[in-house]
């Protein structure tokens, strides 16, 4: 006798498909509810923009998106910098090759709380480096970025880049092993500098590794949630805070649900606004020869 049992049609789909589906039901789920009055739980009291309206007249959101600015400007600026400087330092063909790598690479394997706490120790103004250069004889020294409204965010800055920088470098060593020894070898014969190879030729032709650490970098630069929880505490006061702070702090402890959907939707929007026109460019360029 046939069973008359049937498996689920979702059973069917590919694992990619399902996933697709799942994601974007969730960013639909995520907006509708931006549009109601949702507090603790979701309710379905549509309020339109409201939410929206409540965000945008909020002078914390707007302290959180310059941080973003300033984050992301120079958390991403200075990982693709000094990794792509110690990849080229390492391709160069320095001796202990693997403890140089093994050494980088190190503090990737933390997460961000681990980094967040260990740069809160050596940043504490009481315990941490200005005490440590004061043991030293510099009574003048000060470094209290960490409880200065104006320079908490740089600290966030500095932790993030200590972590991230080694990604890379691993990222960047892969492209500088993959390009043709020939073109050193032709370089070499015509008598161009080195400086000149990397500028001129290496670095062109690294760009799609430039453009994947960057995609990777923004990612999270956007969700930066923990480092700056176990870091800064967006403190002093909102000094430091960053957008996924404050959605996570509206959803879980303010129950403000609808009002941090509507902060994660405008988070979204940000990621479409900065990596769309570039992922165009590069499909038309594609597309074009």
């Amino acid at each position: 006798m046939k069973s008359s049992l049937r498996a689920p049609a979702i059973a069917l789909l590919p694992a990619g498909m399902i996933t697709f589906i799942c994601f974007y039901l969730f960013i639909a789920w995520t907006f509708a509810i931006s549009l109601t009055g949702s507090q603790l739980l979701p309710s379905w009291d549509f309020v339109g923009l409201a939410q929206y309206e409540r965000l945008f007249a909020s002078a914390r959101w707007w302290t959180a998106l310059r941080n973003m600015a300033i984050y992301g400007t120079l958390f991403i600026t200075g990982c693709l910098s000094l990794g792509y400087l110690l990849a080229i330092l390492i391709d160069r063909g320095v001796r202990a090759e693997g403890a140089y790598r093994t050494i980088f690479m190190l503090p990737l394997s933390m997460s961000f709380v681990v980094t967040g706490i260990i740069w809160q120790w050596m940043l504490n103004p009481g315990l941490g480096i200005q005490q440590a250069v004061r043991g030293l004889g510099w009574e003048d020294f000060a470094f209290n970025w960490l409880v200065r409204a104006d320079r908490s965010i740089y600290t966030v800055v500095l932790a993030g880049i200590w972590q991230q920088s080694g990604l890379c470098m691993a990222l960047f060593l892969a492209g500088l092993r993959g390009v043709d020894p020939n073109i050193w070898k032709a370089a070499k014969v015509d008598g161009i500098p080195t400086w000149r190879v990397y500028a001129s030729i290496i670095t062109p032709m690294l760009r799609p590794v430039f453009f994947t650490a960057a995609i990777l970098l923004f990612s999270l630069v956007v969700k930066s949630f923990d480092l700056v929880v176990a870091l800064t505490g967006g403190g002093p006061g909102f000094a430091s805070d960053l957008p996924a702070r404050f959605v996570m702090e509206h959803i879980l402890n303010r129950q403000e649900l609808g009002l941090g959907a509507a902060g994660a939707c405008m988070m979204l929007a940000t990621i479409a606004a900065v990596v769309g026109p570039y992922l165009y460019a590069e499909i038309r360029q594609k597309k074009g020869g």
